[in-house]
C-alpha cells in the first residue's frame, strides 16, 4: 500500500481520536474547570505512553527527539487549555473549528517552505478543507461575534506550534518524545498549581471520563506522529485537522447542539477534500 495513503488513514485515525478526546475532555472542562481536565487527562497520558514504550521494548530516544517531543507537548498543552476554557465559555462547535483554521494554516506554511508545494489537486483539497472548517464553525448568525472566538486562535496558535514542532522527531522514534511531551507538560501544570497554591487534584472529579479523554488524545498523538513520518507534514496537519467535525457532531448527537445546514455542507465539503487529498 501506497505510503502516502497509508499517512493520510493515519492522519484521519488521528482527527477521529482528537476529536472525540476534544469532545470528551470538554465535557470534563465543564464539571472541573480546564486545568484540571488538562492535568488528570494528560497524566493518564503519561502513564500510559510508559507502558506502551516498555511493552514494546522502545530504545530510549535520543537527545534531540526528547526535546522537540517535550516543546511539542508544551505547546499541545497551551492548546489544549485555551480549547477547553474556549469549551466552557462558548460552544464545541464553534470553537473547535475557529482553532482548526489556525492550527492548518501554520504547517501548512512551514511544509510548503521546506519541502516544496505539494500537488494541484492536494492544494485544491487542503482549499475544501479550510472552507469546511470555516462552514463548520458558523453556527452563529454571520455578524455576531461566537463566544470564545479568541481562546480558539490561541488554540490554534498552540495546535500549528505542536504539529510542527513534532514534525522535527526522528523517524525511528515513536512513543519515549510523546512520553517527554507528557512529562514536560504535567510538570509544568502541577509547578504552577503549587505555586498558585490551588489543588493539585480536585476534591471530586469524573476519573473515568477525564482518563478517557487522555487515552484518546496520546491515541491522536500516537496517529499523527505516525502520519508525519510517512508522508508529508502538510497532508497530515490538514487531515488531522478535520477533528472539528467529529466534536461538532458528537456535540450534536449527544449534547444537543445545533447543526445548521451550513455546519453539514461543511461535513460534506469536508469528505470532498479529504478524497482530493488522499487519491
Amino acid at each position: 500500500m501506497d505510503s502516502s495513503f497509508i499517512a493520510a488513514l493515519l492522519a484521519l485515525s488521528a482527527a477521529a481520536a482528537w476529536g472525540s478526546g476534544d469532545f470528551t475532555s470538554g465535557v470534563g472542562a465543564r464539571r472541573v474547570g480546564p486545568f484540571h481536565t488538562v492535568l488528570i487527562s494528560y497524566t493518564v497520558g503519561l502513564l500510559a505512553l510508559v507502558i506502551l514504550a516498555v511493552v514494546r521494548l522502545e530504545t530510549l530516544s535520543p537527545p534531540a527527539d526528547l526535546m522537540w517531543g517535550a516543546l511539542a507537548g508544551l505547546s499541545g498543552m497551551v492548546g489544549l487549555g485555551f480549547l477547553l476554557r474556549g469549551f466552557t465559555i462558548g460552544r464545541m462547535g464553534v470553537v473547535a473549528p475557529v482553532s482548526a483554521v489556525l492550527a492548518t494554516a501554520i504547517p501548512v506554511i512551514f511544509a510548503a517552505l521546506t519541502e516544496g508545494l505539494p500537488r494541484d489537486r492536494q492544494l485544491l483539497g487542503f482549499g475544501l478543507a479550510l472552507i469546511s472548517i470555516w462552514m463548520l464553525s458558523r453556527p452563529e448568525p454571520l455578524g455576531d461575534r461566537p463566544a470564545g472566538l479568541g481562546m480558539a486562535l490561541m488554540a490554534g496558535l498552540g495546535f500549528g506550534v505542536f504539529f510542527t514542532t513534532l514534525d522535527q522527531v526522528g523517524e525511528n522514534a515513536v512513543f519515549w518524545p510523546l512520553v517527554a511531551g507528557r512529562l514536560a507538560a504535567c510538570a509544568l501544570m502541577v509547578v504552577f498549581a503549587l505555586t498558585t497554591r490551588r489543588p493539585v487534584i480536585p476534591p471530586s472529579f469524573p476519573l473515568g471520563l477525564l482518563a478517557l479523554a487522555g487515552i484518546l488524545d496520546i491515541g491522536g498523538n500516537l496517529f499523527f506522529l505516525l502520519a508525519i513520518q510517512s508522508g508529508r507534514l502538510d497532508v497530515a496537519a490538514v487531515l488531522g485537522s478535520l477533528y472539528p467535525a467529529v466534536t461538532a457532531i458528537l456535540a450534536r448527537l449527544i449534547a444537543s447542539e445545533r447543526m445548521i445546514r451550513l455546519q453539514i455542507i461543511g461535513v460534506a465539503i469536508a469528505v470532498l477534500a479529504i478524497m482530493m487529498i488522499t487519491l
